[in-house]
C-alpha cells in the first residue's frame, strides 16, 4: 500500500453508517466462582474438599513413595492423588518433604542401606524425629535427578497447578527446633544453589515456589550468591498473617524483591502461631490490624492454605476469600467484523495468570496471551474471527475438565465501534494528556503506536501526528489510554 506522509493529520470521529465493518458487542458477564489455580486451599484429606468454593487442594508427597531401588520411579502415588484431586474439578499443590517431626525420613531405602550414609536422630517439636545425611553423595545426585524425573512427568499436567520445595522440618527452609548443621542435617550452600539451577532448567511450565525463610543466610545461599534471585522461583510463607507478620515475614518477603509475583505466584499458609489466627484470619473485620483482602492485595496472593478454615466460616465466606486473590480478568472492548475481533482485556485482580490462556471468539484464539497480564494492566487482543453476535471466551490448555476463566463484562455494544452514539463527522477533543495511542486498520492489523503524547489543551482536529509517521488517509480504529482512566476504542478518518 502506498503511503503519504502529512505534515499535519485530520481526524474526525466518522458518523456510524460510513464505518460499518467493525461493530460494538454487546456482552454480560459476571464471575461468581473462585478462578483456576487462585483461592484458599484445602488439603486433599479434607472432608470439605469437594465443595466448589475452592478450586486447589494441598499435599505433601514423600520422596520414598515414588523411589525405592535405585533408578526405578513409580509414579502411581502421585497420578492416583492428582486424579482424585482432578475428579472434584481442583487442581493440586504438591510439597515433597524430607523431614516431619516425628517420622522417619523420606530417603529412599536403597540410599540408606548404603555404608557411608548417616541419618542424624533428633527431636523436633518434643518428638524423635530423623534428618538425612546431606554429606552423602548419592542423597544429593538422587534429589537432582528425582526433579528432572519429575519434571518430565508433570510438567505439562494441567492437574498440577504448582510445586512446593525445599529443605528442613516440612521443606520450609529451617530447623527452628533439632540438630541444625550445615551440609550435614540441612544441605550445603553449594549444593542448594546447584539445586536451584537444576530446577529452573527442568521446570518450563510449572511453577515452582520456596520458603521465604530462605530469606535466611543461616540457612541458603542467597545473600551470598545474589544472582539466585534471579531465578524465577515463586514465594510461599507458612504464617501468613500472625500477629507480628509485619517484622520477620514481611523482611524475608522483601529480601527476594516484592515485585517477584510478576513471573512466580505467591502463597502460603494462613498462621498457626495461636489457634486466635486460626479462628479469625478470614473474618471480615480482620485480625493484627488488617483483613484478608488489605494482606492479599498488599502481597499479591495467589493462593493460601486454609484447611481449618471450614471449621469457623462458611463456605460462602471461604468462596468470597479465595475470589480476593490471583487474577481477575475484565473485558473493556469488544468490537467485530464479519472475519476479526479487536477486544481488549483487563486483569483487576491481585496477581497474574501463570500459564497461557487467550481470548477466543467463536473459539478462534488471539495470538496474545494472558499469561503474567499484571494487575491494573490491559491487553490488546486480535482474534481473526468475528460475526454478528460471536461467542467471546477465555481458553486455557492448563484446566481440568469442569474449570473454565471467567471474566466480568458490562458491554451494551452499539452500530459503531466502542464509544459510538456520534453523530455526524465530529473532530474528537482529546484535551489533557494522552498516555498510549495504537491505530488498528478494519481488519485489525496495527497501524502504530505512540506513547507520553500532549495535547497541551488543543483540539485533536489538526494537528501534526504523533513523530511524523508515514499514515494513509483512510478509516482507522483508535485505541486511546488517559493516564488516570481506562482506555476506550474510537472509529476515525484520516483525511
Amino acid at each position: 500500500m502506498h503511503a503519504t506522509r502529512f505534515a499535519a493529520a485530520v481526524i474526525f470521529l466518522l458518523p456510524v453508517v460510513v464505518f460499518s465493518r467493525f461493530r460494538s458487542m454487546p456482552l454480560k458477564s459476571s464471575i461468581t466462582s473462585v478462578q483456576p489455580m487462585t483461592g484458599i486451599v484445602l488439603w486433599t484429606d479434607s472432608d470439605g474438599n469437594t465443595t466448589d468454593a475452592v478450586s486447589l487442594e494441598f499435599s505433601y508427597m514423600l520422596y520414598n513413595e515414588v523411589v525405592k531401588e535405585q533408578g526405578k520411579y513409580d509414579w502411581s502415588a502421585v497420578d492416583a492423588l492428582l486424579q482424585s484431586v482432578a475428579a472434584r474439578k481442583h487442581q493440586a499443590i504438591l510439597r515433597f518433604r524430607f523431614v516431619y517431626p516425628g517420622y522417619a525420613t523420606s530417603v529412599p531405602d536403597y540410599i540408606k542401606q548404603l555404608s557411608d550414609y548417616h541419618e542424624t536422630e533428633g527431636e523436633s517439636e518434643g518428638l524423635t524425629t530423623f534428618f538425612p545425611d546431606w554429606t552423602n553423595a548419592e542423597l544429593q545426585r538422587f534429589t537432582l535427578d528425582f526433579y528432572s524425573r519429575f519434571a518430565e512427568q508433570y510438567d505439562d499436567d494441567p492437574r498440577l497447578a504448582f510445586l512446593q520445595t525445599g529443605f528442613g522440618l516440612w521443606a520450609e527452609y529451617h530447623i527452628y527446633d533439632g540438630p541444625f548443621e550445615l551440609g550435614k542435617t540441612f544441605p550445603s550452600k553449594q549444593f542448594q544453589a546447584a539445586f536451584f539451577r537444576h530446577l529452573d532448567t527442568v521446570f518450563v511450565t510449572t511453577p515452582w515456589s520456596i520458603s521465604v525463610d530462605a530469606a535466611d543466610d543461616t540457612y541458603s545461599p542467597f545473600e551470598q550468591q545474589n544472582e539466585l534471585k534471579a531465578i524465577e522461583f515463586g514465594l510461599f510463607d507458612d504464617s501468613f498473617m500472625h500477629e507480628e507478620h509485619d517484622g520477620y515475614n514481611t523482611d524475608c518477603w522483601n529480601f527476594f524483591n516484592r515485585n517477584r509475583f510478576l513471573r512466580s505466584p505467591a502463597g502460603g499458609e494462613f498462621s498457626y502461631y495461636t489457634d486466635f489466627d486460626q479462628r479469625h484470619v478470614l473474618d471480615r473485620a480482620g485480625i493484627h490490624g488488617t483483613t484478608w483482602e488489605e494482606a492479599s492485595a498488599a502481597f499479591h496472593i495467589s493462593y493460601m492454605i486454609g484447611n481449618d478454615q471450614p471449621e469457623y466460616q462458611t463456605m460462602d465466606r471461604i468462596r468470597e476469600a479465595g475470589m480476593a486473590s490471583g487474577y481477575r480478568f475484565r473485558i473493556n472492548s469488544f468490537a467485530a467484523s464479519a472475519d476479526s475481533s479487536i477486544v481488549e482485556v483487563e486483569n483487576t485482580g491481585m496477581a497474574p495468570l501463570y500459564f497461557d490462556a487467550y481470548v477466543a471468539v467463536g473459539g478462534v484464539r488471539a495470538n496474545e496471551s494472558l499469561k503474567y497480564l499484571a494487575p491494573e494492566s490491559t491487553l490488546t487482543c486480535r482474534i481473526p474471527a468475528g460475526g454478528d453476535n460471536p461467542p467471546l471466551t477465555i481458553e486455557c490448555d492448563r484446566l481440568v475438565p469442569g474449570q473454565t476463566i471467567g471474566y466480568e463484562a458490562d458491554l451494551t455494544g452499539g452500530s459503531g465501534v466502542a464509544g459510538g452514539g456520534v453523530r455526524g463527522r465530529q473532530r474528537y477533543d482529546l484535551r489533557g494528556t494522552v498516555a498510549s495511542m495504537e491505530l488498528f486498520s478494519p481488519d485489525g492489523r496495527s497501524v502504530g503506536s505512540w506513547g507520553n503524547i500532549s495535547s497541551r489543551n488543543e483540539l485533536m482536529g489538526v494537528r501534526q501526528w504523533p513523530h511524523g509517521c508515514m499514515i494513509t488517509p483512510g478509516i482507522y480504529i483508535c485505541r486511546i489510554g488517559k493516564g488516570g482512566g481506562n482506555p476506550s476504542i474510537r472509529r476515525l478518518v484520516v483525511q
